[in-house]
């Protein structure tokens, strides 16, 4: 019956293991990164651009109806990296959180917030036998208006119902290698980035770590503007034309 020093850990969620590891939630992690999607998210001075892989895995599926980005209210956007059956329900929950905040309080729930609530109920999930965490890590988008300032907000939620801002950040398979990369980028651009700066960044550190140039209908691009405060994913020919543009430069 010996598996290892995992052995008998395993099985519930709110054991610790002797070296204090809860392995249900470190598996959680892993169900992420084997699902074989990367996804890319980066804020400007002035915007937030988020990428993801799109993969369509049989021929007789529409194309269109498959997608890991997500309208969560009309100007907060969310790139889903994993279980794409969990990313629907997560979507779902924060939805629902949004849509209370506003009627109670009669403002728009800023991003942060609903981070926050998202990231709380993910928690939940790490301390009761009788659920699971979710395979899922949702990187939200949006604009907070504070007064007369706007301020792009990047959040990253882990399984572990960890969340943090970020200017830049990846989720999923490649995270380490598109991490790295990110770095790099956020440092080259010492007074933040551009619209245009900040695509190019999430696409081309997306296509360096998959290794080859992709097409527009490999990938999914979500923007959010101060001057256009919405959660606009962009159509294809959109995507084809920034495509274009970045091979240009290089």
């Amino acid at each position: 019956m010996s598996r290892g020093s995992s052995a008998g850990y395993d099985r519930h969620i709110t054991i610790f293991s002797p070296q204090g590891k809860l392995y249900q939630v470190e598996y959680a992690f892993k169900a992420v990164r084997n699902a074989n999607i990367t996804s890319i998210g980066v804020r400007g001075n002035d915007c937030v651009v988020v990428v993801t892989q799109k993969k369509v895995a049989d021929k007789l599926i529409v194309p269109s109806s498959v997608s890991h980005m997500f309208k969560l209210t009309p100007t907060i956007g969310c790139v889903s990296t994993g279980l794409i059956a969990d990313a629907k329900n997560q979507v779902q929950r924060a939805r629902q959180e949004a849509a209370e905040f506003k009627y109670k309080n009669g403002y728009d729930i800023p991003v942060g917030y609903l981070a926050k609530r998202v990231a709380d109920v993910c928690q939940v999930y790490t301390q009761h036998a009788y659920m699971r965490p979710l395979g899922v890590v949702p990187i939200l988008c949006g604009i907070d208006f504070e007064g007369k300032s706007a301020v792009p907000q990047l959040y990253k939620i882990d399984p572990a119902g960890f969340f943090v801002g970020y200017k830049a950040i990846a989720a999923g398979h490649k995270e380490q290698e598109a991490n790295n990369l990110l770095e790099k980028k956020v440092k080259a651009a010492e007074n933040g980035m551009t619209y245009e700066q900040a695509m190019e960044a999430a696409i081309l550190t997306l296509q360096t770590v998959l290794g080859s140039d992709v097409k527009p209908n490999d990938i999914e691009v979500g923007v959010v503007t101060v001057d256009d405060p919405k959660f606009r994913i962009l159509s294809e020919e959109e995507v084809d034309k920034r495509l274009t543009i970045i091979s240009d430069r290089d």
